[in-house]
């Protein structure tokens, strides 16, 4: 199996788990824990925990914490390459989770936010089976610059690239076009099913995942409980059920998904074990607090 390189965000999550609904101007009761977390270490994370033997990760986090997330990504597996920056805090992730196990998200990107080609390292690709981007890197301006040279690095080495759009509310105010701009060239494009619907314009699921694969090689639309859908070359190619769940906190679950469907992909899997292997690792992830798989 080749190594996995993951670029993205790593951040503090504090995730807040709230039975009643949040009420203003006044305290609501919750259960409160500090996680590492960010899409790009948890997708690596999971992809260790999935089976993937070699994962590597490049993102940028503060000098306040960086020993602390260089530590759980070691405990993790993951091969990480954490610039450190002296300047900016370590970006924090406030979950609230309320009790259906749904989570919003607070966010300060921090340190991750300035990830940028001066930290690329052109030896993080060598060898390397799939490049996989958070799609956290396509909000700020220098992530967006990394982003399209770690493609054209990963074009040119003839190593696929793999995007997690990751999230509407950054998308919506980032625009749909300037996202296109920089994913345009990309393999295979992982949205949940609201990101899927805001790039795509469609609201069924297989609509969605079957105009996204006209964009890109394939388009996997993820829902949730429900499991997951492939496109390619605007027809559905593979779907799969979701696996079954006891729910305490959503976060990462996305993540999870990613982290299991690209080690089967690495692995030889065709798109439906692939799929299956996805939803494995997202029922896992929604059974625990935060966004990395449990042992870690």
């Amino acid at each position: 199996m080749k190594p996995l390189l993951v670029i993205g965000d790593v951040v503090t999550d504090i995730v807040a788990r709230h039975r009643a609904p949040l009420a203003a101007q006044t305290d609501t009761a919750a259960r409160i824990s500090v996680q590492p977390g960010g899409s790009a270490g948890n997708t690596a994370a999971w992809a260790v925990s999935s089976g993937c033997r070699e994962v590597r990760l490049l993102a940028r986090v503060g000098a306040d914490s960086a020993d602390w997330h260089r530590s759980a990504l070691t405990a993790a597996g993951v091969s990480a390459h954490l610039v450190v920056d002296q300047r900016l805090s370590t970006g924090v992730v406030i979950a609230l989770v309320d009790s259906a196990a749904e989570r919003s998200f607070v966010t300060d990107g921090g340190a991750a936010a300035a990830l940028c080609t001066a930290d690329w390292l052109p030896g993080l690709l060598a060898g390397a089976g799939l490049l996989h981007l958070s799609g956290y890197l396509f909000f700020p301006p220098a992530g967006r610059e990394l982003a399209r040279l770690a493609i054209h690095e990963a074009r040119a080495a003839g190593v696929p690239v793999c995007v997690d759009p990751a999230s509407t509310g950054f998308l919506t105010e980032l625009g749909t076009a300037s996202f296109w701009a920089t994913a345009a060239d990309v393999d295979l494009l992982l949205p949940n099913l609201a990101e899927a619907r805001l790039l795509s314009g469609e609201q069924d699921p297989e609509a969605a995942a079957r105009a996204l694969s006209h964009r890109v090689g394939t388009a996997v639309v993820k829902l949730g409980p429900d499991g997951a859908v492939a496109a390619r070359d605007g027809a559905v190619i593979a779907r799969a059920p979701g696996t079954a769940a006891r729910a305490v906190d959503s976060t990462g679950a996305g993540d999870a998904f990613a982290g299991g469907y690209l080690t089967a992909l690495l692995a030889g899997a065709d798109q439906q074990r692939a799929l299956a292997a996805g939803c494995l690792a997202g029922a896992r992830a929604v059974e625990v607090v935060g966004g990395r798989p449990e042992r870690f």
